[in-house]
């Protein structure tokens, strides 16, 4: 692999880096950004200037001259639902992350910042004298929708159920199992189950994601820190208890539910240690999650008539023994387990840098329907 790839992930209160070359990471990090710092700014969209500037400060201390750096690789943002792929960042994709339309969040800065930073190369290469040109883009942003027509069907046309799910390492993840069969993402049918933050299942065949629950938005398993699916009449009746606003129902499912709701912790970690020294609750409630997944995977993978060749485990409480292998119990008499842990998000971005460079990987456009 040839080329020098900057790696970008904005989360809420730090800017996670990495720079590969010829396909070696030098180096990762995470900048982290203090809650004064965070608190001089209105909105999230307002920290461009101020993470753009710590990057390259960190650039600078390690020796990485801008000219070196021949593709900016940032995290997807919550931008209009498109297509999985490669994107290049444009003005119409810049212009939807910063409207925020489709919500606000950190990882959108990620792109604009990859631009800003493409910019400053280019400005850099042009006083050094070469020709070519750095460019920045975003892998299979979270908002990615290829799901079937039918499979978007809810109980009331007004609630349509929609994708907001771990694209960029789900597809990684497939793209991983395809090469260890000696077959491509466009060949095989597989199911993602990511087990961090969030959780979602993903259904992926002939390389497009035909169902996925939103792990953002009430649907799917339990996470540490996400209620997922609920009933619905005792939702009702909270929201009209008079006890609780708009805002702190949202809390409770994203934020407030899961392992929170009844720990108080989103420390899978913790939670595996006591149930392995005894605690029945932390027990119970860790069976309980590996069923919530278990129940997605067995429903997604209906939709193809149980032909899956594989159920992939990832994300980062795959790590646990415990939580993996008792999924696996449940799931495999539909098909192979694998377990491959971890976010993999800075790899998964590099990965599909090296198949810009290659020319592997299709570049697409984003078109803003706002804009057009």
């Amino acid at each position: 692999m040839k080329g020098r790839i900057l790696v970008i992930n904005t989360g809420s209160t730090s800017s996670k880096i990495a720079v590969y070359d010829a396909g070696e990471k030098l180096f990762e990090t995470n900048l982290t950004h203090s809650a004064e710092e965070v608190a001089r700014y209105e909105s999230v969209m307002d920290q461009t200037e101020m993470r753009r500037d710590a990057i390259i400060s960190f650039l600078d201390e390690k020796g990485i001259s801008l000219v070196t750096i021949d593709i900016a690789m940032a995290r997807g943002g919550l931008i209009t639902p498109i297509r999985t792929g490669v994107y290049e960042v444009n003005q119409d994709m810049r212009d939807a992350l910063k409207a925020g339309r489709e919500g606000v969040h950190a990882c959108n800065l990620s792109a604009l910042l990859a631009d800003d930073i493409a910019v400053m190369v280019n400005a850099a290469r042009d006083a050094a004298g070469v020709e070519t040109r750095c460019r920045a883009f975003i892998a299979d942003p979270p908002m990615a929708d290829e799901m079937l027509p039918e499979v978007k069907v809810g109980g009331l046309p007004e609630f349509p159920r929609r994708t907001l799910f771990h694209a960029l390492n789900s597809r990684a993840m497939v793209r991983r199992y395809a090469r260890s069969v000696g077959k491509t993402n466009k060949d095989v049918t597989v199911i993602v189950a990511h087990m961090g933050g969030g959780s979602s299942v993903s259904l992926h065949r002939n390389g497009l994601v035909i169902d996925v629950n939103d792990s953002l938005g009430g649907d799917g398993p339990i996470s540490p820190e996400r209620a997922g699916s609920v009933p619905g009449f005792p939702l009702v009746e909270m929201c009209f208890s008079g006890e609780y606003t708009k805002d702190q129902v949202k809390k409770k499912l994203v934020g407030r539910g899961g392992a929170v709701a009844y720990f108080g912790t989103n420390d899978f970690r913790e939670l595996v240690a006591k149930a392995q020294a005894g605690d029945k609750d932390c027990e119970t409630f860790i069976k309980g999650y590996c069923i919530s997944f278990a129940k997605y995977i067995g429903a997604v993978a209906t939709v193809v008539c149980g032909k899956v060749d594989a159920i992939i485990l990832t994300g980062g409480i795959a790590y646990s023994e415990m939580i993996a292998n008792d999924i696996k119990d449940r799931v495999s008499f539909i098909a192979p387990v694998e377990v491959y842990p971890g976010e993999n998000e800075l790899e998964s971005l590099a990965e599909n840098g090296y198949g810009i460079l290659s020319g592997e990987f299709e570049i697409k456009e984003y078109i803003n329907p706002i804009n057009n």
